[in-house]
């Protein structure tokens, strides 16, 4: 590593660097502020190890610009016993460690050593998101639909605030998708965003896997655990299909809400939570409210800011855009030169009506670049769905009837549209016409 010394004590400067240099790193120094943030400037380093009190400088202040220079440095404060609190409230504002005066170069070599051990896990943890990310399509969440654009602008206004969140909308539309770029557009995008499956667990094990348990409170109790509650603590907690809580959770969770307080299984003790809610569900919880399966506090709790997100079939503008995202990004993982959809497959697409949303969308072109036999995916390369509708040539003059032909005409012209307002004008008729049209001939 690179480190730079800071320390208005040329003894202090040499005695540090020979510690740091016999720990196998390189060290360079500066007397004051000014040289120190002009070093970090015109030069790239790993750590710096920074006097509190830098004469007539403020080793506080001089912390924030070299922050503020190189984000990424570890820096390390020197300070004196009587300023150990001081020292404390460096690292709050974002001091990797300190070290008291006067300190030996076992001291030096430990902290060094600490220093290589967080840069080697951080180094670890990018990887593993490189790794996640190259398995992962990209995150598309642009609309030119409107219901879809609406939700995406509700949505990140609300962002920055702490308020309670409900997303709503068919099974594979991107609910947890959102929930995620909601996080990290957040207050708390610093901390961690911790999903809970309400359907995965029974109530025992969901109530133990929510707010944590002590040793000994049921059955395979081994040990203490915090819960996802606690797991969650400063960021987001997000609650995937909440509609299938258990009625015993539920005035657990409405405390939490309005309380932000929550008991551990088999513990009396009450715990304060901090933490923002997203929840989750394609249930209609309005009607679930009226059956008695959901409470209706709880209810208006989590329905602080609602946000329904429109099933793919609704989204006939963004079809074709998403649709080549994922034939993109598959073609590249799976090394195959597929570069193009037919326009059968594309008149294919917008005339399915996509009942597992986003989520079948991308299984569908997975499968789809897998199978292709040249550059361009064709209707057989697609599963038995897409082709199961009559096969024969459509064009003007064939042997079928009107309805036939203008359902043809119509889904080629919307898999080739941004939009419905803009397939509306090319066809030289009103939206709500072609709304219409769609509900006739079975397009929607």
């Amino acid at each position: 590593m690179r480190i730079l010394i800071v320390d208005d004590e040329p003894g202090i400067r040499k005695t540090t660097r020979i510690a740091i240099e016999s720990a196998g790193h390189e060290g360079a120094e500066a007397a004051n502020a000014a040289r120190a943030l002009k070093a970090v400037t015109d030069e790239n380093f790993d750590a710096v190890f920074l006097d509190l009190k830098l004469g007539a400088d403020n080793g506080i202040d001089t912390l924030a610009k070299l922050l503020k220079a190189q984000p990424a440095l570890s820096v390390v404060m020197f300070t004196a016993y009587a300023n150990i609190a001081t020292a404390v409230e460096a690292m709050r504002l974002g001091a990797f460690d300190f070290i008291p005066k006067p300190f030996t170069p076992d001291q030096i070599r430990a902290v060094l050593a600490k220093i290589e051990k967080t840069r080697s896990l951080e180094s670890r943890v990018r990887s593993l998101e490189n790794a996640l990310a190259a398995e992962s399509p990209p995150v598309d969440l642009d609309a030119v639909e409107p219901a879809a654009q609406r939700a995406l602008e509700v949505a990140f206004k609300a962002a920055a605030s702490p308020a309670t969140m409900l997303l709503l909308g068919p099974s594979g539309t991107g609910k947890s998708v959102l929930a995620r770029e909601i996080h990290a557009r957040s207050a708390q995008r610093g901390a961690a965003f911790v999903t809970v499956s309400c359907p995965s667990l029974s109530r025992e094990l969901l109530e133990s896997e929510l707010f944590g348990h002590v040793k000994g409170s049921f059955t395979g109790a081994v040990a203490d655990t915090l819960g996802k509650v606690a797991a969650a603590d400063g960021g987001t907690l997000f609650l995937d299909e909440i509609g299938e809580l258990p009625p015993e959770i539920q005035p657990k969770l409405l405390r939490l809400l309005q309380e932000r307080e929550y008991e551990r299984v088999g513990e009396p003790r009450p715990r304060r939570a901090n933490v923002r809610v997203i929840a989750a569900t394609n249930r209609d919880l309005a009607a679930e409210v009226k059956t008695g399966r959901f409470r209706e506090d709880l209810f208006y709790r989590l329905n602080v800011i609602s946000i329904a997100l429109p099933g793919l079939h609704e989204r006939p503008g963004d079809l074709a855009r998403l649709a080549e995202s994922y034939r993109r990004f598959f073609a590249a993982r799976i090394g195959k030169k597929v570069t193009a959809f037919s326009p059968a497959v594309l008149a294919a697409f917008a005339g399915y009506r996509w009942p597992g949303n986003l989520r079948e969308l991308r299984n569908v072109i997975e499968r789809a670049v897998i199978l292709a036999t040249g550059e361009t995916i064709e209707v057989c390369d697609l599963p038995e769905e897409f082709g199961a509708k009559p096969d024969p040539l459509i064009a003007v003059g064939a042997r079928v009837t009107l309805d036939a032909l203008e359902a043809e005409h119509l889904k080629r012209i919307l898999a080739l549209s941004r939009n419905l307002d803009d397939a509306a004008k090319t066809l030289g008729i009103d939206p709500a016409t072609l709304y219409r049209k769609r509900q006739k001939l079975g397009l929607l």
